[in-house]
């Protein structure tokens, strides 16, 4: 016989609302991020306000993805991080430096119990502004624009200006701030600041090793006895340091022991490594390409702006550009070659004639 059981113990109450997962995420945070955490609630938010439409992911994630998803990020795939137009695909480019930047930030993050979205946010879009051709690049358009090249400046305009991608303040400020010099306002781009140094000075120094410039043996030997001469190991201790010189404070820092080492060791890659001439043998290359480019576009918008409109508009074309387009268009300019083989594609001149 079947058996009906009236359940009379619940009451439906239309008042009653169901948290979103967006909402349950910003509880999280309240309830388990250190105190000194930036928390989303706490966001002093964006330009604009945006509409919510699925209320499933915080403030801070959709900065991640937007972030991911932007053109700007592809292309660093492209772009030089140390050794220009490399024989061995397992060198790093600055797409590959921008990814183990986010991974070492958000290790030392989660240990901190800080904001790990907007730490891997910020850690992703750090390099966007940089150009071909790497910090060589960086300083042939320091040395052509009148008021200088800077990478961060111009990451924080691809983010603002050119791609509108209406990030979170707290966002834009550790992009702007992850070159040190600057003052970041949350611990959250403090972390990327250490994170961005302790993960170039290790695959600097692996990529070089690979590249014959250098042996592990040949660093300095207290650096050497402080970190070890293992990658991994050398790389932990940094993380680590900063882990246990921050944790429950308001500020992430190293150890001035630690500090003292790492910034040794930087000091020797600079004299050894970027500026060794095996390591920049083809930058006077790399250099008149960007030279040329520039004042080529220079010279051809002359008719179509204003005279003071022109430097910022081809310095954020040529910044745009990645290492192939450069040495593509650079051909197409001025070396002779087969119609066919021509690129065809001058998006500068396209925009200026749409003005007529």
């Amino acid at each position: 016989m079947l058996r009906v059981v009236k359940i009379t113990n619940f009451v439906y109450n239309s008042s009653m609302k169901t948290r979103t997962i967006k909402e349950e995420l910003e509880q999280r945070e309240l309830e388990l991020l250190s105190p000194y955490a930036t928390k989303c609630l706490n966001s002093a938010g964006r330009k604009r306000p945006r509409n919510e439409q699925f209320a499933i992911r915080t403030e801070f994630q959709r900065d991640r993805d937007k972030i991911l998803h932007s053109k700007s990020f592809r292309r660093l795939k492209h772009k030089t991080q140390v050794f220009l137009s490399p024989f061995n695909d397992h060198f790093r480019t600055r797409l590959t430096h921008t990814l183990e930047v986010s991974q070492i930030a958000r290790t030392m993050a989660r240990a901190l119990r800080l904001n790990e979205d907007l730490v891997e946010a910020i850690s992703l879009g750090h390099d966007l502004g940089h150009t071909a051709f790497g910090h060589c690049g960086e300083g042939t358009l320091d040395e052509l624009l009148p008021n200088g090249f800077h990478h961060n400046l111009q990451s924080v305009r691809v983010v603002e200006v050119l791609e509108d991608m209406n990030l979170c303040k707290e966002t834009v400020d550790g992009i702007l701030t992850h070159t040190w010099g600057y003052k970041p306002k949350t611990p959250e781009a403090q972390v990327v600041q250490y994170a961005d140094k302790i993960a170039y000075i290790n695959h600097d120094i692996e990529d070089s090793v690979r590249a014959g410039i250098i042996s592990e043996n040949d660093l300095p030997k207290d650096c050497i006895e402080y970190f070890t001469s293992n990658q991994s190991a050398r790389l932990g201790k940094m993380i680590t340091d900063v882990i246990n010189n921050s944790k429950d404070k308001p500020k992430v820092k190293m150890s001035e022991e630690g500090w003292f080492y790492v910034t040794k060791l930087r000091t020797w890659m600079f004299d050894n490594v970027y500026l060794d001439p095996i390591a920049k043998a083809e930058e006077k290359k790399a250099k008149n390409i960007i030279k040329s480019l520039y004042e080529y576009y220079t010279n051809m918008l002359e008719a179509y702006y204003d005279k003071d409109e022109i430097p910022q508009i081809v310095t954020d074309y040529i910044s745009g550009m990645t290492d192939q387009y450069a040495i593509r268009r650079y051909k197409d300019l001025f070396i002779p070659m087969p119609l066919a083989e021509r690129t065809n594609d001058d998006a500068l001149l396209k925009k200026a004639r749409e003005r007529e």
